[in-house]
């Protein structure tokens, strides 16, 4: 078998609390199953309410000693954390790939992850205040605190670079965590817990649970004793977040939520570079990606070329192994996923015209899919797939173009290809979306730029500039100067 170099035996399925393996309070476990072959290969511990009260508890004892240790100390945590995660490339690559099927080949997370615990080792001297003379008698200074305890949910289609996307700059800036992992890929997560072992990270300062939404990530959400929660996923999940932090202590809530990106590809473009780059992004984690190019507007007198083109690629793509390294694209992360792909592959079919790919009828497998002149209030236009499913229409004016690009509750990800740098200013200024790529798409991005959405695709931003203040309170301190006698 691919994958036998993996020794399932030592791979960690337990919870992490304050330091320590152990199981969850119930001794409930619940299965990850490698998509290619739907075969078991661990029982992972269910964290129930119990559990997550001890981790909030952990988190909570161990944060004035951390919050006060200051931004060099931590930093030394981080920058051991970093280079542990490059030295178990191998390791993570393989996990990564056992619980979500992405093509090993196509594994570059770690190194990722190990930049973004490098950088925020050092960041955290950012986390800087102002101060003010403007009132009389006075010197006035903002300061920048961290929060206490904060909670992290992340989605399972990109596990390890969510985990430091979130944690490293939460723990820079001086909080401690309780991260919860998605039921589908937790073994990445229950590996970096060792590795935040081995890197000698005080008790209680970062404690992960693995379970289900009911009840894991709802007690997280209506924890009392938490902060602030940041969540990466469906915005049918985000909205219960939003629900759950008011009702209980109006926590501060940063969320990266769903998309459904639209593509505009006027007639000046590259018309080969933007079949290529939208084909990839569809395509790219078979489709299970939030910016994926999920709506293609294409100009009407380039709209043969340009389909001839992307679908020459998408029929280049190598279904297989994930463990393959000839293997181009993986199977749907598990049979909820390929059951509700298949549900929008029959709206399509009803409501447009399907001209390439479709099921695979092969385990969990979606051939790379295209649908034409599909009517924009379909639900296939409208809502998330999370599949290699894509919808291409023309049009033929610029208002036009933007008009159905912006028929949208969400608003993540667009792009505009185009060489008029008028009409890119122009249409960029008037997508509604959080990132525009001019003569790019997605996964295409800039670390150091803010990323989030508009609409129902979130609150908040993150990247290395700018996700330090999603974990930051401002305090405002008043000084007034006693006159001299």
């Amino acid at each position: 078998m691919a994958y036998a170099a993996v020794d399932l035996k030592s791979i960690e399925t337990r919870l992490f609390v304050n330091n320590e393996f152990r199981p969850s309070s119930s001794n409930k476990t619940f299965e990850v199953v490698y998509p290619y072959t739907k075969e078991v290969v661990a029982q992972v511990q269910e964290a129930d309410i119990k559990d997550v009260d001890d981790a909030v508890a952990a988190a909570n004892a161990a944060f004035p000693a951390w919050r006060d240790l200051g931004t060099e100390q931590r930093g030394h945590y981080l920058r051991k954390l970093s280079q542990l995660i490059l030295e178990s490339n191998d390791d993570l690559a393989k996990l990564e790939t056992l619980c979500i099927g992405r093509p090993i080949t196509q594994f570059f997370d770690a190194g990722l992850a190990a930049e973004y615990f490098r950088y925020f080792a050092d960041a955290g001297w950012s986390a800087q205040g102002t101060a003010s003379l403007n009132t009389p008698d006075h010197l006035n200074l903002t300061v920048k605190q961290p929060f206490g305890v904060v909670a992290l949910i992340i989605p399972w289609n990109f596990p390890l670079i969510m985990f430091a996307l979130k944690m490293a700059p939460a723990l820079a800036a001086g909080n401690t965590v309780v991260l919860k992992s998605s039921e589908k890929a937790p073994l990445t997560s229950l590996y970096m817990a060792k590795l935040i072992q081995k890197a000698g990270f005080p008790p209680g300062v970062v404690n992960i649970l693995s379970g289900h939404g009911d009840p894991a990530g709802s007690a997280l959400a209506s924890h009392m004793g938490v902060r602030g929660i940041s969540f990466t996923g469906s915005s049918a999940t985000g909205r219960k977040i939003q629900v759950a932090s008011a009702k209980s202590n109006m926590k501060h809530v940063h969320m990266e939520l769903g998309g459904k990106t639209p593509a505009i590809v006027f007639p000046d473009a590259d018309v080969a570079s933007a079949a290529a780059q939208t084909q990839f992004s569809i395509q790219f984690n078979s489709g299970q990606i939030c910016v994926a190019n999920s709506r293609i507007y294409v100009h009407e007198s380039i709209a043969e070329q340009f389909i001839k083109s992307f679908r020459e690629h998408f029929a280049a793509v190598k279904m297989g192994d994930p463990m393959d390294p000839t293997t181009t694209h993986g199977p749907q992360v598990d049979m909820i996923q390929y059951e509700r792909i298949k549900e929008y592959l029959a709206i399509g079919e009803k409501d447009g015209k399907l001209t390439a790919g479709g099921d695979a009828k092969d385990g969990l497998f979606v051939r790379p899919t295209v649908f034409e002149d599909v009517p924009e209030d379909s639900r296939l236009m409208q809502e998330e797939v999370f599949g290699p499913v894509v919808a291409i229409n023309t049009f033929s004016t610029e208002e036009e173009a933007i008009a159905k690009a912006n028929n949208s509750e969400f608003g993540l990800y667009a792009s505009v290809f185009t060489k008029d740098i008028d009409r890119a200013v122009r249409v960029s200024k008037a997508l509604d979306a959080g990132t525009v790529g001019v003569n790019c798409t997605s996964p295409t991005g800039a670390k150091d730029c803010a990323f989030g959405g508009f609409k129902s695709s979130g609150t908040g931003r993150e990247g290395l500039l700018h996700s330090l203040d999603s974990f930051l309170e401002i305090k405002t301190i008043l000084i007034k100067a006693v006159a001299r006698l």
